[in-house]
Parts: C-alpha cells; structure tokens; sequence
C-alpha cells in the first residue's frame, strides 16, 4: 500500500498552537493596526462587562465566552464552530466509524439546514430521508437559525429514542413528517460486489472513515481479473482527506491529486500521485450525486481531471473547503475553514460542484418485455432448440441447484434484476463495456 498523508475533509487533524495563532495574526503588523486590535479587545472586553452585569439573569464569565466564540463561529460561514467537550469527543467518534445518532449529515444551504446525504443502512435512510432534504423542524422545535451543531446535538441521543423531523423535498406539495427512532450508527464503508453476466466489479464507498484505502485495495485483490469497475460515491458525504487521497492514487499514478490553498502559506499544500501499486489500465467509472460531497468530490474530480474515470450522474454537491481543529483548552477546540480545495486542473469544488460527464437522472431503466409478440418458437412446426433436448430431470436438477446459487448471488452479485431499478448503475455499466473495448 502506498504511503498517504494524514488530514482530513471537513476538519483537519493539524493541531496549530494558540500562541502561533495570535503571535502570526494578531500582534503583528504595523504600529496603526495594532492599536485598532487593541481597541477592537478592549471593546468586546466591555461587552463581557457589560453583560455580566446587567444581563436579566445571573450568567457567569466562563459562559458569556462560550456564547460568543460560538457566535463568532457560527457567523464566519456555515462549518466553523466551537467544539467543547462533548462536540470534540463525538467529532473523534465519528471519525473512527462508529457513532450515535440518525446516520445523516448536514449543512447550512441557501441558509436552510440541509441534508447533504443519509448514509446507508442507518435510521434516517430506511426511513426514506434523502439527499437535498431541508430540514424545518425537529421535534415540532423549527430550525429557523438553528446551527448545524444544534440541530446534531438535538438529533443525537439514547438508541431506542424516538425523534421526528419535519422536511421540505422538492417536487412535494407540502412539508412531510418523518418519525425516526435513533440507534448506534456503525457504518461498512466499503462493500464490493460483482454484476451478474458482466464480469463488472462494483465498490460502494459509503464514506471516508479511516480505512477505506485498504477496503478498497483489498477488494480489487480479490477481483483482478475483471473487465472494469464501478466506483459508487453517491451519497457520500466525505471523511478523511488521506483516504480520498489515497484512494484516487490506486488508479491514478502521477501528477497532483488535490492540492488545498488558504490566507497563510503555511496551510498551502499539494498532494500528489505515486506510481508503485497503481492500477492504471483497469476501465474506471464514478457514480456521484447531490448527496457526494467533499472527500467524494476530490475523489470524483481530480479522477475526471486526470481522465482517468468517466463520472456519471449529477451534480455533486460543492464542499470544498478545508477546516483545522485547533485546541483551545484541554478538551475543547475550534473548528476553523482555513483554505479551498483545488482540483488537479486548477478549479474549485467550493459551491461549484463537479459536474458528470454523463447526466444521468436517478430512475428505473426504461424498458418493455413484449410477451404477447410472436417469436419463432410459437410457430407450428418450429425446429426445436437442442437446449429444448435436455433431459427433463436434468433440467429439474439444474432449476434446485439455482436457488441455491441465488441465495449466494444475493449476498455477493447485482443480479439483471436489481440493474433496472438503477438507471445510473446501468449507464454505468454501458460505460464500462464502451471503455473496455476502446482498451
């Protein structure tokens, strides 16, 4: 496996000392600015003041601090925040794969909470809560300025416990109440299955927790010998900056793969492509939808900049920035947006997206099985097929040993059927057969 570097999508585990912070930023400049810092301090010190003393109830220092730093956060953009000792513990959580909660995630849209993607398998997704969603109540309590770490707080909780979310779907006439019962969210993040008759490998990548490199890897181990492979990140709300990476760099093996660029040139960094153990002549295709986001659409991007995949699908949501968690005490930090993404080519995800090469709608495959048309076998008199000469306890004997193959082909094979349920699957497969014989 290849040597990756470690950070994150959504918050990077790049720990910056509070004294850098304020040593580089806030004491420096010239003599003008750095009394307009002081006076700016001295100023908010007095609203601390101030409220301490006259606000109508008797609330202590420590939590007129919270309250502001929260506010500060929240109003910079839609992921910076304050994490204490509860966020921070359940944003580690989260990372290693197993958590509390509804299995969706969110985020400020249009300055309505929106549902980037439900992730699959959880309460939310077999509840029937999908990509774009907008959240307008939880409990009856409306969402109208909520943040995004009050409307997590809110929705996590015991396993067991009911919850009801009230939602705006486009296409729908009327919001639709959703009742919920929460659970652990443990979540397999990567599953492989081949497609019936096609010699088509599927890998499904639910999100970027920290071992979907080697999921992934181990998963074309077992499968060399296919024809191409379809990589599903539809839904996927992203995870960890070194998993997308390092996934990209199975099949891609040179040049950049992302590279990430903010106000100080300390954060700039370019990741890039090596060639050992790259998979480079495999046909590759990328599903994605408004549900991918961040880690997915660097993955998805920086593969269609390096055409090295046919992505397929819509449009993908548009997280492209970068955010630090910094420690402020023990046990509490910031999380803060410090750089964009850019993809190899140059251009940004942040509320752009990446656009598919192939628009495909979600949607059953269109098409017609004409029973009452007249084939060859109902003329009279038709040449029998020697497959119509198989001994008829032979057949019998291959029909019992079908269900069995079934019932395993349920657990490791998309069947025929299950394809024109999925016309962004089907698209995909199509694709793969095209590349396959342009190889």
């Amino acid at each position: 496996m290849k040597h990756l570097p470690f950070a994150t999508v959504g918050f990077v585990a790049t720990f910056i000392g509070i004294t850098t912070l304020f040593s580089s930023s806030l004491f420096a400049d010239n003599a003008e600015g750095e009394k307009s810092r002081l006076a700016s301090l001295a100023k908010f010190t007095r609203v601390l003041a101030t409220i301490e003393k006259y606000y109508v109830d008797d609330i202590k220092i420590d939590e007129i601090v919270k309250k502001s730093i929260e506010g500060l956060l929240n109003n910079l953009d839609a992921h910076s925040s304050y994490l204490d000792e509860k966020h921070f513990k359940d944003l580690k959580i989260q990372t290693d794969g197993e958590f509390g909660g509804l299995g969706i995630t969110i985020s400020q849209k249009d300055g309505a909470l929106t549902i980037i993607a439900p992730m699959e398998g959880t309460p939310a997704d077999k509840a029937g809560i999908k990509a774009g969603d907008i959240i307008l109540k939880i409990n009856k309590q409306s969402t109208l300025n909520m943040t995004i770490d009050e409307a997590v707080n809110i929705m996590r909780g015991k396993p067991g416990t009911p919850i009801e979310l009230t939602i705006v779907r486009e296409g729908e006439n009327k919001p639709i109440v959703v009742p919920i019962v929460r659970d652990i969210i443990k979540i397999e993040s990567v599953y492989a299955k081949t497609i019936e008759n096609e010699n088509i490998l599927y890998v499904r990548v639910v999100n970027f927790d920290k071992n979907i490199v080697g999921d992934v890897q181990e998963a074309i181990n077992k499968n060399k010998k296919v024809q191409g492979i379809i990589l599903d990140l539809r839904n996927n709300p992203g995870g960890l900056l070194n998993q997308a990476v390092g996934l990209v760099d199975i099949f891609v093996e040179d040049g950049i793969i992302v590279s990430q660029k903010g106000r100080l040139e300390s954060e700039n960094e370019e990741y890039r492509a090596s060639k050992a153990g790259t998979l480079s002549k495999t046909p590759l295709v990328v599903l994605v939808n408004g549900g991918s986001a961040s880690a997915s659409e660097i993955v998805s991007g920086a593969l269609q900049d390096h055409k090295r995949a046919i992505v397929i699908g819509e449009k993908t949501f548009g997280k492209g920035s970068v955010q630090a968690v910094l420690p402020v005490v023990d046990n509490e930090a910031i999380r803060l947006t410090i750089a964009r993404y850019y993809l190899p080519s140059g251009r940004t995800i942040q509320a752009e997206g990446v656009t598919p090469d192939i628009l495909v709608y979600p949607g059953e495959v269109p098409h017609k099985n004409n029973e009452q048309s007249l084939k060859e076998k109902d003329l009279k008199k038709h040449l029998e097929s020697e497959l119509q000469k198989v001994d008829t306890n032979q057949t019998d004997k291959k029909a019992k040993t079908k269900t069995k193959e079934t019932q395993k082909a349920d657990k490791e094979v998309i069947t025929q059927e299950n394809l024109f349920k999925d016309l962004q699957l089907k698209s995909a497969i199509d694709a793969i057969k095209v590349l396959s014989i342009k190889k």
